[in-house]
């Protein structure tokens, strides 16, 4: 296996993003599958690492990658040691982010000869998921989707009534990282900039006009994204499979730091069911 890590993507008119990707260099075009993390995530979280070998022996491309915004740096992609950057991001930002990889893996010369750039998978958790979907339905160069514990609305995730009033006055709102206990802020443009967008980032109407073939993977025991999401995005397009994992967490059974050398077994039904999809 080919692994080319911790590739720095420049953007124009955006942060850089760190990108690794893994293939076997045999010369032969391979389906490509690109990973996206979701809220308070990074590409190197818990056991995702662990999932790439799954993938690669599959003759599958994989790409994973930090979103711009999330909080990390080149020099430290894991954690959030840029909390400006953060605070900063946007839906937009993310779904610009998913265009530049894709122009990144379709242009790199190094890859050309071991991808098959009509075949490209989308793959996001919790919130990626959403995004992936909202991407999914506006780009032609995607050929199918899948969320993992994906979201179903952007919109009803905000706050409402005084809470919104106050983080409208104050410019800025906090939410604290359970793990790092860092206060993780949220400028208010990020809630602007959703409501100027709104329509595009309406994530129902992006899976009610799917022509691709898209894949639900929900852990009945997820308290973060509640099973009945899932059930709604099915319910707008009811050609969409949808896998429940019984008793699975919103993590599939990875914490972060993964310190043993193997995914949790929930994780790995849901690697196996993605490839299952992907290759069928």
């Amino acid at each position: 296996m080919k692994a080319v890590e911790n590739v720095r993507i420049a953007q124009v008119k955006s942060k850089p993003i760190v990108a690794d990707f893994y293939f076997k260099n045999d010369g032969k075009p391979k389906p490509v599958v690109i990973f996206c993390h979701g809220y308070k995530g990074y590409k190197d979280w818990g056991a995702w690492n662990l999932m790439v070998d799954s993938f690669v022996n599959e003759a599958l491309f994989f790409t994973k990658f930090n979103f711009s915004h999330n909080g990390g740096t080149m020099e430290n992609p894991i954690d959030f040691p840029d909390l400006n950057a953060f605070g900063e991001n946007t839906f937009t930002k993310e779904l610009d982010d998913i265009e530049t990889v894709l122009d990144y893996i379709t242009s790199h010369p190094d890859f050309k000869e071991n991808i098959d750039l009509s075949d490209i998978t989308l793959v996001g958790h919790s919130r990626g998921g959403g995004t992936v979907l909202v991407k999914a339905g506006e780009s032609t160069r995607i050929k199918r989707v899948v969320s993992w514990a994906g979201v179903s609305d952007f919109g009803a995730r905000f706050p409402t009534g005084d809470a919104l009033a106050e983080w409208k006055a104050n410019g800025v709102a906090y939410i604290e990282n359970a793990r790092t206990k860092q206060q993780m802020p949220h400028v208010f443009n990020f809630y602007t900039n959703f409501k100027e967008n709104e329509a595009r980032l309406t994530i129902q109407t992006a899976v009610e006009n799917l022509k691709i073939p898209q894949l639900i993977i929900q852990g009945a025991g997820d308290e973060v994204v509640k099973p009945a999401e899932a059930i709604r995005l099915q319910e707008w397009n009811p050609t969409a499979i949808l896998k429940l994992i019984p008793n699975a967490n919103h993590t599939f059974g990875a914490v972060h730091p993964w310190t043993k050398e193997t995914m949790p077994s929930d994780l790995r039904a849901v690697v196996e069911a993605t490839i299952d999809f992907i290759k069928q």
